[in-house]
């Protein structure tokens, strides 16, 4: 197959979550062509998938959702999604990047977003969109207000249900099932780059933390407990997932590997507390009788009306306990039996929680060595050259970033610094043409 035509275009956006589709817009604003690139099947990045954010407590989806909407209509913005950046290379002061289209088994080209190959498909798998907890079909469109709203098949999962095709095949009004799809590179040429590659939730806590008790069902994470809030989430209400019972008792445990040396996470990962204190207050409006109970070591309330946040909850009963609980066992109703010292009475306790919810580190979610000249720190993330004073410089010349890919941050932050993003890279592209025009 030959490989489609480089693609020129002023900056190359890496990351499709709210820093990087601020940052495309705001470069798109000024006339710029950017491209932008995303490994998931839709942009949006996290926070499409939060249920509200703090301390407003606005919607998270009514945020995002413009923002998504405006950069995939803007004219200046070409997006790709389910990508993969191969390399990222200079040259002649230019960057030369091949990006690996992964497949979708579904031809985008024909693809109409109608969902008759969803609604045919008989097979079902747990929807990791929902956390787990719902399921899903092996073919689908990601989620309702996924851009684009393409369909992507799941290969580990899909069985060929029919005969000489797939029911999805049947089913499709445009001939745009393609199951022998390859992946493809193609070539995007760009005058600067932004990396805005996100974060993940450290992946191994529990099991060490827990060891046996780390599969239970209701032990879960703090992106979980997101999708049981939301108000599509997948039950629609909260409900225990071990046995779908409205818990009257929930526990959150914080620095769930964070700053703890031995799991390579010595920094705090700066948002868990407040997003903890927005999920228990949220929770105490969806289940008014139950007992909720934050676990912390200190509570970092460090942004514009954090601390009023923070004692918000504290007048709405939410109890706070500093200490750091272990799980040690499981009861035979599913409730999970904690032990710990409280570090403010030195008392030994051991309390029963019908749900556990971590707090996990957040960790980088990408790695740009073999891709891209770009330094790390210490910590996993992206190296700014004067963190201080231009956060947003990474270790080589024309190579920016914005968001958590430079480390922990909360939204507004991650906002403001895509603006600063921005705003390097205009400036360095008008110092590349005046210097081109002299």
């Amino acid at each position: 197959m030959t490989s489609p035509a480089p693609q020129d275009f002023d900056a190359l956006v890496v990351g499709a979550g709210i820093g990087g589709l601020q940052t495309a817009l705001d470069l798109a604003e000024q006339g710029y062509k950017v491209a932008v690139v995303d490994r998931d099947p839709s942009i949006g990045g996290k926070m499409i998938r939060l249920s509200k954010v703090f301390p407003t407590l606005d919607c998270s989806s009514c945020i995002t959702t413009p923002k998504m909407a405006a950069a995939a209509h803007h004219r200046n913005i070409t997006i790709h999604t389910y990508c993969e950046p191969k390399s990222v290379a200079k040259v002649n002061g230019r960057f030369e990047a091949t990006i690996t289209q992964k497949p979708r088994y579904v031809i985008a080209e024909k693809c109409t977003g109608c969902r008759l190959c969803e609604y045919a498909c008989p097979t079902y798998v747990p929807d990791e969109e929902q956390g787990g907890f719902g399921a899903r079909k092996v073919i689908r469109v990601p989620f309702s207000n996924a851009i684009p709203q393409l369909a992507v098949l799941d290969a580990e999962n899909c069985w060929i249900c029919g005969k000489p095709a797939g029911k999805c095949m049947e089913a499709c009004p445009t001939d745009a099932i393609d199951y022998f799809q390859k992946p493809q590179d193609f070539t995007i040429r760009a005058r600067a780059v932004v990396l805005s590659t996100g974060y993940e939730l450290i992946p191994d806590y529990s099991a060490k933390a827990f060891g046996p008790m780390s599969g239970h069902p209701n032990l879960i994470t703090s992106l979980q407990m997101e999708r049981l809030l939301a108000p599509h989430g997948p039950y629609m209400r909260v409900l225990r997932p071990g046995d779908g019972k409205e818990p009257s008792s929930i526990a959150f445990i914080q620095c769930a590997g964070s700053r703890d040396h031995t799991l390579g996470v010595p920094y705090c990962s700066r948002v868990c507390c407040m997003y903890s204190i927005k999920q228990a207050m949220l929770l105490s409006g969806a289940l008014p009788l139950a007992d909720i109970t934050i676990y912390y070591i200190d509570i970092r309330a460090f942004g514009k009306n954090y601390e009023q946040f923070y004692q918000n909850a504290q007048a709405m009963g939410i109890e706070f306990v500093k200490a750091k609980p272990s799980v040690v066992s499981a009861t035979p109703e599913g409730s999970l039996v904690m032990k710990y010292e409280n570090q403010e009475t030195g008392e030994s306790v051991t309390r029963e929680h019908d749900m556990v919810v971590q707090a996990l580190a957040l960790v980088p979610a990408w790695n740009p060595a073999g891709v891209i000249d770009a330094g790390v720190a210490d910590d996993g993330f992206l190296k700014a050259t004067s963190p201080k004073l231009q956060p947003t410089l990474t270790t080589q010349e024309g190579v920016f970033m914005a968001g958590v890919s430079a480390g922990p941050k909360d939204i507004v932050d991650a906002i403001v610094e895509a603006g600063a993003a921005a705003m390097e890279v205009s400036n360095y592209l008008t110092a590349q043409h005046a210097a081109a025009a002299e």
